[in-house]
């Protein structure tokens, strides 16, 4: 451990001593190649104290700040104040439109290459477009009519029934919104557990979304990071140790239903037979539920646990622009009726009732939602989450064959492969890296012919990293375990799981499906 340190210590040197300038300095326009050194995944290993010793599940503030990515205002489009004979000429409209057009242009680029996030880019919503001429603010809480009319809370509020049936929350018993993103989804989340148990601590693994961390500091909460599993999974072994620790205390738990980069799915059964054996009641916990993306994809998989308030759980998160489609980012957050009251104060001047993060909330965003979610339904959901998770598998089976470390945890559409060499190709791809892996979310808009299209590059990428034949494929043990690592140390196992594999896949189905 102490190597990996040092090692760390001296890339983040070699950074400084580059390109990258203190922030009590002007911070430089960024190079066209961004040396690859500056954009690995050093810090974690120095945030939390030595070699992990003692204290490193309390979460500890980073003091320094990084900078990745280009200076994005050397690229800025300005804004200029329009000449005196503008209106006359039309110079400045004629301007704005070739502006926009090529924007449009870069636009439909990017889109063919988006694999690394998760947004599913496959919508049209052509028949919304009459109502863009509005200006439609949903304040307040969706379920009290405010004093502003130019609203949408009857297709909220349709669209929080069909949440609400999904996860077996009757009506009368569930409260919600429509939300700006996952994130606000979280901080509400959160919010709630932190009223209801004021001096609760917030439990949450590793691979949590940075968001609920941000809670913490936020809400000034107590926070422990609890260590996870190879596949990402929350570690109830380590989660039991660190609640007996702390048992005096209430605890306020994150559940992910699919985590940021493995898209590993948390045990909610097994979260609270934990919070059982260390002898918490229900009274004295409350779980939220992070759901982003795979919230909307589980209930559709007949072997996946079961996310439902029949279990003791507080609330519930979703994003609504990754699986659903939905063109500008939004979510959805359900909680108990029985909670939302330690959160909600009455607002005379909006006639209504805040309990929501943000004031002002996007009502175009849930007219978006119920149109897809009419158009689909839970069938339509149903086929589309089972085409993602075969492709998914195809994938991985392609990136094997290709002799690249992959892992794909069971019950997911996220891919986790090696790090490409080459940063070209990563920005490309838009792929999402962390340290030595990167992944790849299979979503609805994402076919089989892109998979194909992004391994063959993936390979000429790799092929010209290495000239002369000899491929020095990476070690990713450390993060993707030795039966998912195809280094020339691990590749057997790797060789012999994979033939177990397509056996037991072949016997099931018959064939690869597509």
């Amino acid at each position: 451990m102490t190597r990996t340190v040092e090692a760390a210590s001296a890339v983040v040197e070699r950074s400084f001593s580059k390109k990258w300038a203190p922030t009590s300095q002007p911070v430089e326009p960024l190079p066209e190649e961004i040396p690859f050194e500056s954009l690995q995944t050093v810090l974690p290993a120095l945030v939390n104290g030595q070699d992990g010793e003692a204290g490193d599940d309390v979460v500890v503030e980073q003091t320094q700040d990084f900078v990745l990515g280009k200076n994005i205002h050397g690229t800025c489009l300005e804004i200029t104040e329009p000449e005196v004979d503008d209106e006359v000429t039309g110079d400045r409209d004629a301007y704005m439109a070739g502006v926009l057009a090529r924007y449009r242009k870069t636009l439909v680029e990017k889109t063919k290459y988006h694999l690394g996030y998760p947004y599913n880019l496959d919508f049209d919503y052509g028949a919304l477009t009459q109502l863009q001429h509005f200006s439609i603010n949903n304040l307040g809480d969706p379920f009290i009519e405010s004093n502003y009319g130019v609203h949408s809370r009857q297709f909220e509020v349709g669209v929080l029934d069909w949440f609400a049936r999904l996860w077996e929350l009757e009506k009368d018993e569930y409260w919600g919104y429509i939300t700006n993103c996952g994130t606000e989804g979280n901080l509400h989340g959160i919010l709630v557990g932190r009223e209801v148990l004021p001096d609760g601590i917030l439990y949450a693994s590793r691979d949590s979304h940075y968001s609920v961390f941000k809670a913490a500091r936020m809400y000034r909460m107590e926070a422990v990071k609890v260590d996870t599993l190879l596949s990402g999974e929350i570690d109830c072994a380590d989660f039991e140790r660190k609640l007996t620790e702390r048992k005096d205390k209430p605890a306020i738990l994150n559940v992910n239903i699919g985590t940021t980069v493995k898209g590993a799915v948390d045990d909610l059964d097994l979260v609270l037979k934990t919070l059982e054996k260390v002898g918490y009641t229900e009274d004295r916990f409350y779980i939220h539920v992070d759901g982003a993306l795979f919230g909307l994809m589980m209930p559709f998989v007949k072997r996946a646990p079961k996310v439902t308030f029949k279990k003791p759980i507080g609330s519930v998160s979703v994003s609504g622009h990754k699986f659903v489609g939905c063109p500008m980012p939004c979510g959805v957050q359900i909680t108990r009726m029985k909670h939302i009251n330690a959160l909600s104060r009455n607002v005379e001047y909006l006639a209504s009732r805040d309990a929501t993060i943000m004031g002002s909330r996007n009502g175009h965003a849930p007219i978006f939602l119920w149109y897809t979610l009419n158009r689909k339904g839970y069938r339509g959901f149903q086929k589309e989450v089972q085409r993602c998770l075969r492709n998914a598998y195809y994938l991985k089976e392609r990136l094997r064959e290709a002799n690249i470390g992959v892992l794909l945890n069971e019950l997911s559409s996220t891919v986790v492969f090696e790090r490409p060499l080459d940063e070209q190709f990563i920005l490309k791809w838009q792929l999402a890296c962390q340290g030595k892996i990167a992944h790849a979310v299979v979503m609805p808009s994402v076919t089989v012919e892109k998979l194909d299209d992004f391994v063959g590059e993936l390979i000429e990428a790799r092929n010209r990293a290495f000239p002369d034949g000899n491929v020095v494929v990476p070690c990713i043990v450390e993060e993707v375990g030795p039966e998912n690592c195809a280094c020339s140390a691990h590749r057997n196992i790797l060789s012999s799981k994979t033939a177990k594999e397509m056996r037991k896949h072949f016997s099931s189905n018959g064939h690869i499906s597509k």
